[in-house]
């Protein structure tokens, strides 16, 4: 009998004013087995037993220890996972916190929050050395045979169809040329963007700014994904993928994959 697993990724902007806008309850409603989040902007001794301690999960934790409140990733599991991991041993990005790892058994799934490059050129580049130290370090996963599934905020509309105004961002972090190159990159490489394999045109957003009524207008960008590597496709193992805009409490709103294996 095929195993169902429901993978949910969400950027919570703020764990702590995600708990006073419904957090505990949107996690109720939509009863993941694995859920990632990402931007926790906590340190340890802002994590509450109420955050951590989740009704039927397990978590674990990655926070930024360079900058307070800012960054940090965490996942919440009713899996138990054979090992889990932070980062990606490189200190210079594992110091912002942006990586948590579960081995589940059949596959790794990766929770990443990538670097917004909004701040300058030194961001640009390094959220670009980042995405080139992560797939790096997935590749070399891949090659001990290992199926992966690499969620969270690549902070990266990939094509014109991903955000609401293509034309107007060209020359905007999040949309640059170099960026989106990237996202070929991996594709080329054989990672696959699940919304997308199974939606190819399909509008949906999941990050809208707080400005301008944007979210009232559907003004949006998609820049969460759940990427798999292409084995995982092949299996016949991707069942859904979606993206829940009835779901509120941040300026991202969660995306999720299903797996049957």
């Amino acid at each position: 009998m095929p195993r169902r697993i429901k993978l949910v990724s969400w950027n919570v902007n703020g764990l702590n004013a995600a708990m006073q806008k419904g957090f505990a309850d949107s996690l109720h409603r939509l009863d993941a087995d694995v859920v990632g989040i990402q931007e926790t902007k906590l340190q340890t001794e802002k994590l509450t037993d109420a955050m951590r301690d989740m009704d039927g999960y397990r978590s674990y934790w990655s926070f930024c220890t360079v900058k307070k409140g800012y960054s940090g990733t965490a996942a919440y599991t009713r899996i138990e996972p054979a090992a889990v991991g932070y980062g990606m041993g490189h200190p210079e990005f594992d110091d912002e916190g942006r990586v948590v790892w579960l081995d589940l058994g059949d596959f790794v799934l990766f929770n990443v929050y990538f670097p917004n490059g909004q701040m300058g050129d030194d961001r640009l580049d390094y959220k670009l050395r980042f995405y080139k130290a992560f797939f790096d370090h997935c590749d070399s996963l891949r090659r001990q045979g290992r199926p992966l599934v690499i969620c969270g905020d690549y902070n990266t509309a990939h094509n014109e169809i991903d955000l609401k105004n293509p034309k107007a961002n060209e020359k905007t972090s999040g949309f640059l040329r170099i960026e989106r190159d990237w996202l070929d990159r991996i594709v080329g490489d054989g990672y696959v963007d699940t919304f997308r394999h199974l939606h190819p045109e399909t509008v949906k957003y999941s990050w809208w700014t707080y400005r301008f009524k944007a979210r009232e207008r559907n003004a949006g960008w998609r820049i969460d994904y759940f990427f798999v590597t292409r084995d995982i496709i092949d299996r016949g193992w991707v069942r859904e993928a979606f993206i829940e805009n009835d779901i509120f409490g941040s300026d991202h709103c969660p995306v999720g994959l299903v797996l049957e294996i």
